[in-house]
């Protein structure tokens, strides 16, 4: 495929990573307000993917011997720790507060390529990044409630972390020999995700009756199933196997400035859907991240570099012994 039509197919399976997963909580908030636990929700929402994808769990049963440390870490940050930090940080500070520093992940995978990678980044990388953290500001309006809380924003920071910890997985199990097949290290990944949600969570609590009756999603009521199917089977399993393909397709700087579009589909769903009216700051903000991930995405270096460079375009390898089109992705240059 011409590079410039690869980049777009990449570009637009980032986008539709970011949409699945912004619309999360366009679903799974009517099931919290109809009296389901925040973390009942999660725990939902992991186990039913962890059960959903266990037959590739199974047709990929060789990777807990060949990459432990790969799928207990995915497992660990990118599916367990970004939710439980997250939520645990939204009981101390602002939602949109907490949700600004989360994004700040794409920012902390820049810096883990500079300076422990010691590989150089683009300009435009950073500049992007820059703008889509802005723009982020003013999506989620961090000045109307801005408090400062040492242990909140710290808690929000750890998941920053697990969120930047997400991207540069994703991206490491592709390099090497062996590859892990995408696949198969998200089954793993919700599996353990799922496992350690349990402790925290502690479902045997939750009343499971709230599932058989209805929910109200923007004065329509629909039944609570359905939304937790959409939670499951769109926002959780369709969004993560997307976005690591994504990452694996791009590069782990340029897919976590686009993940920042989440938070602008999260609200442009809201304002449809729960009638959460748009103010105009948050239409700029959604803007400038728009702004931020094509400027991330769209200035690559014009020739080959002997080092790899953090940009929006992947550079050329030479393929790995064996590798073919089809089964593992090929390798990529960087990055959960």
């Amino acid at each position: 495929m011409h590079a410039s039509g690869s980049r777009s197919t990449s570009l637009g399976i980032a986008l539709v990573s970011a949409l699945a997963f912004g619309g999360s909580g366009v679903a799974a908030k009517p099931l919290i307000e109809a009296g389901l636990d925040p973390l009942h929700v999660v725990w939902l929402r992991g186990a039913g993917a962890a059960l959903v994808l266990l037959p590739l769990a199974w047709f990929h049963r060789d990777l807990p011997r060949r990459k432990p440390m790969l799928l207990l870490g995915f497992g660990l940050f990118a599916v367990a720790g970004v939710q439980a930090f997250y939520f645990a940080s939204i009981s101390r500070i602002p939602v949109g507060v907490a949700l600004l520093v989360e994004y700040l992940g794409p920012a902390l995978v820049l810096g883990w390529i500079r300076f422990v990678q010691r590989r150089p980044v683009t300009p435009a990388a950073a500049v992007g990044v820059v703008l889509a953290v802005t723009g982020l500001a003013c999506v989620v309006e961090v000045w109307a409630g801005l408090s400062f809380d040492a242990l909140g924003l710290l808690l929000a920071l750890g998941a920053a972390c697990c969120q930047a910890c997400y991207f540069v997985l994703s991206d490491h199990g592709s390099d090497g020999a062996e590859p892990a097949n995408p696949l198969g290290v998200i089954a793993y990944g919700l599996i353990v995700g799922a496992l350690v949600l349990t402790v925290i969570a502690r479902p045997w609590g939750m009343d499971f009756s709230l599932l058989a009756g209805n929910a109200d999603l923007g004065g329509t009521e629909v039944a609570a199933w359905l939304l937790l199917c959409w939670v499951v089977l769109i926002s959780t399993v369709f969004a993560y196997v997307t976005g690591v393909l994504a990452v694996r397709l791009l590069s782990p700087q340029v897919a976590g400035v686009v993940a920042c579009l989440e938070a602008v589909v999260a609200t442009v769903l809201a304002w449809v859907l729960l009638r959460e009216h748009l103010s105009l700051p948050q239409i700029l903000g959604g803007s400038l991240v728009l702004v931020g991930a094509f400027i991330a995405q769209s200035r690559a270096p014009k020739n080959p570099s002997p080092v790899p460079v953090a940009s929006g375009t992947p550079q050329p390898e030479a393929p790995a012994a064996g590798s073919a089109p089809g089964g593992d992705l090929p390798v990529a240059g960087n990055r959960g």
